[in-house]
């Protein structure tokens, strides 16, 4: 069996006995999300004490609402929703504060294929990821870092595929232009 199948199936055997009042497994899963969710947090905040302070946030919702999750499959997801709505929260709560906006084109039609990354920049993408707007380095960095496809961003930031597209077709533009500059 894979070791991403493995830990799969522990992660819902965790869930399960979390959700029956087993408080080891809580602990255990708890920890599993802070882990999962942590350099994503550090990714869009770009500051340890901040990412700590939502990641609380977000393990404690995730705690809170555990008893309605009702497939253990899908922890992982369920829990990046969780934790992307607390980041963009205190993002926002940030650019009030700074007095930041982002200026996002409109979004591209469903059928129209994002552009694919320049293979020299995935190496480099995690240090570059702070010169992009938040929207779109959230896009980014759960498509290339994380992994997950177009489709499961848009699940995880509650999203439609066409804003998804057009945050990462926006950000792949930025970084190309930051690349070219030097």
């Amino acid at each position: 069996m894979p070791r991403s199948e493995q830990d799969a199936r522990g992660t819902v055997w965790l869930v399960l006995r979390a959700q029956s009042g087993d408080r080891a497994a809580l602990e255990a899963l708890l920890a599993h999300a802070d882990a999962l969710l942590r350099p994503f947090a550090m990714l869009m905040l770009r500051d340890a004490d901040a990412a700590d302070d939502v990641l609380q946030d977000a393990l404690l919702l995730i705690y809170r609402k555990l008893g309605t999750l009702r497939e253990p499959r899908a922890f992982a997801a369920w829990a990046r929703r969780i934790a992307s709505r607390e980041i963009f929260r205190a993002l926002r709560g940030l650019r009030a504060h700074q007095q930041l906006h982002d200026e996002l084109p409109p979004d591209l039609p469903d059928t129209a294929d994002p552009p694919a990354a320049p293979d020299d920049l995935l190496p480099r993408l995690p240090s570059l990821l702070e010169r992009v707007s938040p929207a779109s380095r959230a896009v980014l960095a759960l498509h290339y870092i994380d992994g997950l496809s177009l489709d499961e961003t848009a699940a995880v930031l509650d999203l439609s595929i066409g804003t998804v597209k057009s945050r990462l077709a926006y950000g792949l533009a930025t970084l190309r232009r930051v690349l070219a500059e030097g």
